[in-house]
């Protein structure tokens, strides 16, 4: 039984029916498709070709070597020749063939091959073999790497400052093909790696004892006041400071230096309490890292403590002007101690490492430390370290007791290793056993998958049991909930949604100060705070992705809710806002994507009209051609931004893609380039009214919205999934993902698209849960 058809059977018999009978009618539909194809090739494409292509991409020596006349049927176009089509499609959609001083095809003509290689190449058989499609071995980006020291060690390592940015493929910086690891990274991985682990393991118990260095201005001076942040003593002078102490050994560290003059070095007198009574030589004239101390045992209660100048001299006839006058200075005072309770000291990180110790459970030094570094090592490569890699790590550990390191040292250089290896930089996924072709994922590979998708981090240790027992695929959806249900989801709200969506974009956002006074990084970071809340609830509610587009609540805070004129919201803190006026609701009309929509001095119908068709319809237009001028620089142009807009269109170079991003990118012209409603532009009213490509029209962001979630759900649906795929598999998604695509989009069809369903959905797919052969 398909996982699919086995899902559908829990909900009775007429579901289950119904998709049979809807898999039968997708398999004569496609029969007929095929048809359909054949007959619109030889009648719409080949004289295309002949007309406009055969010319020069034919014979033995085609231009770019690019022969289109061997492809005879549309068969070879879906199977052999995708890429190549695939090429032919940007080449005509950017009007970069046929070249300008040839033949050029009439519109209708034009976009009737368009229309036929767009469905050609969206073509797939669903009932042929699955191809899962195959990965590129993923790194770690930078917040997976944070997230996994954390969750692995128990310390805030901020990778995102101390590793350079990773790149973007698709969209997203967790893709593999775009996840290099030059020299120069895996340099500073060895740097984290040394840091990482001296801070998270103890190698000496002395690194336990409290430390705190006593404020100098504390100090009552004999003669004179304090001031500076040393104490000086230009003459014979006390200093007396009181402290307030638990019982136990304590260490005072006096970091002095002193000008010098006469025969002698300067000396300095200490007193500790009521017996300890030390006098020092300070002969170093500089700060020295280098303390005098005294140590002794302490009852709790006060203890008194006097620094004083013993000596002074003055011989202002020495003709070295550095040695007439000695005086002293007191740099810093630090209080160590006490040394009691050492054990109950040790950071949370050590002891989650080093949870074994020599002489506990009756195990030798080489046995515990056998026994903490495999646990280590298992955690951080997911999975059970093998007999092999066990043996090397010993190695390196032996190496180490072999240098004089004691059992942590010795131990903190293994984890330097382990966190170096390429199993715990690398999502490194196994198949199950089994022949040539797509294999199932191995549990522990999909343990670390399920992980890194919703949490952006290791598995945890539920996860990981289950993964042990071989449980796991049958209990794929609660752990789905259970995950969905955690704090670190959050993690799937700044890493999918903040790049899907272009969040990350917004802090390198300046508009022209003079234009958007108002604008700063408090308002920016309150922008990205109010879409972060909100798509956190559509998550939390397990709420209909629709919702995304038409929901009547958002949250804000005042200063938001003042930039939105909101009225009746007060104080910093961010609440949920029920919206009433038509004016806001759903991330269009948050001022979060409006502004990273915009240009610095004025809103763009392109950059907004792009943003809709790439990320919520996922039909993006091509890049523009290198040569079109920008609005700013035709000084020719007058009227207002539409206006404007239309003159910039009448540049053929610019026409066809224009003809499809402005006329949606103006349903926002109501907000300016920080998201503030308006109704007049430089004085013009603004003219809200849009169309989409096919000539649908709408009014406003109201009539956009309302359009894109009864005419165009669909797109939107099936866009979000590909976007959600991209990210849990860390590959772009390609023509034979359209199967799973459509399954998922059936399943949360059922459900009223809650997100959850989706979640689910894409975690059951075979492209999540195979690998290719």
């Amino acid at each position: 039984m398909s996982r699919l058809s086995g899902g559908l059977r829990k909900y009775g018999p007429f579901p289950f029916v119904l998709y049979l009978l809807c898999s039968l009618t997708a398999s004569h539909a496609l029969g007929a498709k095929r048809a359909e194809m054949a007959e619109s090739f030889n009648a719409t494409v080949v004289p295309f070709m002949k007309s406009y292509c055969i010319d020069c991409h034919s014979g033995d020596a085609p231009e770019a070597g690019f022969d289109l006349e061997k492809f005879r049927s549309w068969e070879e176009v879906t199977t052999t020749g995708r890429k190549k089509w695939s090429s032919v499609l940007d080449m005509l959609v950017t009007g970069s063939m046929p070249p300008k001083d040839y033949d050029q095809p009439g519109g209708e003509e034009l976009q009737g091959v368009l229309t036929w290689v767009q469905d050609a190449l969206s073509t797939v058989d669903c009932d042929g073999p699955v191809n899962p499609g195959r990965e590129t071995i993923r790194r770690l980006n930078r917040v997976e790497y944070q997230n996994t020291i954390r969750d692995l060690v128990g310390i805030d390592y901020k990778a995102t400052e101390s590793f350079p940015a990773d790149d973007v493929g698709y969209g997203f910086d967790n893709i593999g093909d775009v996840l290099s690891t030059s020299p120069l990274l895996f340099e500073k991985f060895y740097e984290a790696a040394d840091e990482i682990a001296s801070r998270a393991i103890v190698t000496d118990k002395s690194q336990l004892i409290p430390k705190s260095e006593l404020p100098l201005a504390g100090f009552k001076l004999k003669h004179g006041n304090v001031s500076g942040r040393q104490l000086s003593f230009p003459s014979n002078n006390t200093g007396s400071y009181e402290l307030e102490v638990e019982p136990g050994v304590y260490t005072v560290a006096i970091f002095a230096h002193a000008s010098q003059s006469g025969d002698e070095p300067a000396k300095m007198g200490v007193r500790v309490g009521h017996k300890e009574n030390r006098t020092f030589a300070v002969d170093n004239e500089a700060p020295s890292e280098h303390p005098m101390e005294i140590k002794m045992r302490v009852p709790r209660g006060k203890l008194p403590l006097e620094v004083a100048f013993l000596n002074d001299h003055y011989d202002p006839d020495n003709p070295d002007p550095s040695r007439r006058d000695r005086n002293l200075f007191i740099n810093r005072i630090e209080l160590r101690g006490p040394d009691t309770n050492l054990e109950d000291r040790y950071p949370a990180s050590h002891r989650q490492i080093i949870f074994l110790k020599p002489g506990q459970q009756g195990l030798d030094e080489k046995q515990a430390a056998q026994q903490v570094i495999a646990r280590f090592a298992s955690r951080a490569f997911r999975r059970p370290v093998t007999k092999g890699e066990m043996e090397r790590l010993m190695i390196l550990y032996e190496m180490a007791k072999e240098d004089g390191l004691n059992y942590e040292a010795a131990i903190r250089e293994v984890v330097v290793g382990i966190l170096c290896s390429p199993n715990f930089l690398f999502k490194v996924e196994e198949s199950t056993e089994g022949s040539e072709g797509p294999l199932p994922m191995g549990s522990y590979s999909l343990a670390t998958r399920l992980s890194y998708f919703l949490w952006s981090t290791m598995p945890d240790e539920e996860l990981l049991q289950l993964a042990w027992k071989g449980t796991l695929r049958q209990n794929l959806d609660v752990q789905v909930v259970r995950m969905l249900a955690d704090p670190k989801a959050k993690q799937l709200t700044e890493n999918f949604a903040g790049q899907w969506l272009e969040m990350r974009k917004l802090e390198n956002v300046q508009p022209d100060r003079h234009r958007f006074g108002n604008f700063d990084h408090k308002l920016s970071a309150d922008m990205q705070t109010e879409t972060e809340m909100f798509f956190q609830s559509i998550i939390d509610e397990d709420r209909s992705v629709l919702d995304l587009l038409g929901a009547d609540y958002t949250f804000l805070n005042q200063r938001l809710a003042e930039h939105y004129q909101i009225d009746g919201v007060k104080g910093n803190h961010f609440r949920r806002v029920e919206l009433n006026d038509g004016r806001r609701g759903g991330i269009l009309t948050q001022a979060s994507v409006l502004t990273v929509t915009s240009n610095p001095t004025r809103t763009s119908p392109v950059k907004r009209g792009k943003w809709i068709l790439d990320n919520v319809l996922g039909t993006p237009p091509p890049e523009a051609p290198a040569d079109v001028p920008t609005l700013e620089s035709q000084k020719k142009l007058t009227g207002s931004l539409r206006e404007q807009m239309k003159q910039h269109r009448d540049n053929a170079a610019c026409a066809s893609c224009h003809a499809r991003m402005d006329p949606i990118g103006f349903a926002l012209e109501n907000y300016d380039a920080i998201g503030q409603w308006r109704t007049k532009d430089a004085g013009f009213a603004i003219d809200a009214t849009g169309e989409m490509p096919g000539g649908r029209k709408f009014d406003g962001a109201a009539g956009l919205k309302k359009l894109l979630l009864e005419e165009k759900r669909d797109e939107f649906v099936h866009n979000l999934i590909s976007k959600a795929t991209t990210y849990a598999l860390g590959r772009g998604v390609e023509y034979y993902d359209e199967c799973a695509i459509q399954a998922v989009k059936f399943e949360m069809e059922k459900s009223g698209y809650r997100f959850s369903s989706m979640i689910q959905a894409i975690v059951h797919s075979e492209p999540f849960q195979k690998r290719g052969g």
